[in-house]
């Protein structure tokens, strides 16, 4: 049991290392002016999709269930953290403590929604369990797009038919503006903050993968009956993986958020498209493989971005990727052909225990 215990600590700090050593290494690159300003952009929204990719595969790879809506608990992360960054501006002008405030409240109403949908989504399965997901992803999206809130010396105001049925006073303002969303967000959020919810996260997650309540969940995904006939509390451990996902999606939600002037709930943003892209991540990199999560994340997203130069070729060439990817990563062929020419890797790592 200590031997693979060590070996859990091995991997899990070689993940650790791998992240922060791409970090010093970007970081070292920026300071010396080395790459684009347009690369240098995505290093926020890279973080963004890891985080996204990493919790993910907490529900997917770890608890064996499909989640479709996963951009919806980001959405919620990315607008109630907005939404409190543009009241509090004013009153809290501290930069990092009021980016931190908007951080626990984007977390906290992520996990309050992942609860609440979890509690009776998590007694379906399989396509019913995707499609009610999708479902509330596209609500979330589609119900920020009708809301309209001001603030003036009354209070807060809400409506649904527009800015100018909130019949503000002249010292009201427009906080979320429907299919507009939010404008004048504080751009608190940085590549270095971004660094840090990764650790965080890969933390969490690979401590939780690694315990006993990471081992009931588990235990569910391989076998649900043989769990519940052993003792195990299946609602219990789904809703705590579920949550706990859903709160890490609000994090990553909280980063987006904060890194842009202006915050709309578009498709591609938090729709069905961002919840597919991200599952794409989770399954390139290995479902329950949380550091290929990482790799797939960080890859496909600055991909496109090196490919720029190729103007119409760029996403046939991102489109080849994808395939090739997928079959080294999962076609029988392509696994035997790994076993045959890497096994000596094994030998040397079984030599050195």
């Amino acid at each position: 049991m200590q031997k693979k215990m060590s070996r859990n600590t091995k991997s899990n700090l070689i993940t650790y290392g791998m992240v922060a050593a791409a970090f010093l290494i970007m970081q070292s690159l920026i300071s010396m002016d080395r790459i684009s300003y347009l690369v240098e952009g995505l290093m926020v929204p890279v973080c963004v999709y890891v985080i996204m990719a990493v919790s993910l595969n907490l529900v997917v790879g770890v608890l064996g269930e499909l989640s479709l809506g996963h951009a919806g608990f980001m959405c919620v992360g990315a607008f109630t953290s907005a939404f409190f960054s543009k009241c509090m501006s004013d009153v809290i002008t501290v930069a990092p403590l009021r980016f931190f405030l908007a951080l626990l409240i984007g977390i906290a109403s992520a996990a309050v929604f992942g609860l609440l949908i979890g509690i009776p989504v998590l007694r379906l399965k399989g396509d019913y369990l995707a499609i009610v997901t999708l479902a509330f992803g596209e609500i979330i999206k589609n119900l920020v797009n009708v809301l309209f809130i001001g603030k003036d010396s009354d209070g807060f105001h809400f409506s649904t038919e527009g800015a100018m049925s909130l019949n503000l006073k002249d010292d009201g303002m427009v906080i979320l503006s429907g299919p507009q969303g939010i404008t004048g967000t504080p751009r608190d959020s940085s590549f270095f903050v971004g660094f840090i919810l990764i650790m965080v996260a890969l933390f969490i997650v690979t401590n939780l993968i690694n315990s006993r309540d990471g081992r009931a969940i588990m235990s569910i995904r391989d076998n649900r009956i043989a769990a519940e006939s052993v003792g195990i509390n299946v609602t219990k451990y789904k809703l705590m993986a579920f949550t706990i996902s859903a709160a890490m999606a609000g994090a990553a939600g909280v980063l987006y958020s904060h890194n842009l002037s202006t915050l709309i709930a578009t498709t591609n943003n938090f729709g069905y498209n961002q919840s597919i892209m991200i599952l794409v991540f989770v399954v390139l990199g290995g479902i329950g493989n949380i550091r290929g999560s990482v790799i797939a994340a960080v890859v496909l997203t600055l991909l496109p971005e090196m490919l720029r130069g190729l103007s119409n070729y760029r996403m046939l060439i991102y489109a080849i990727v994808l395939i090739v990817m997928m079959l080294f990563n999962w076609a029988p062929k392509a696994i035997e052909w790994r076993e045959r020419h890497f096994s000596f890797l094994k030998k040397k790592k079984e030599a050195v225990r």
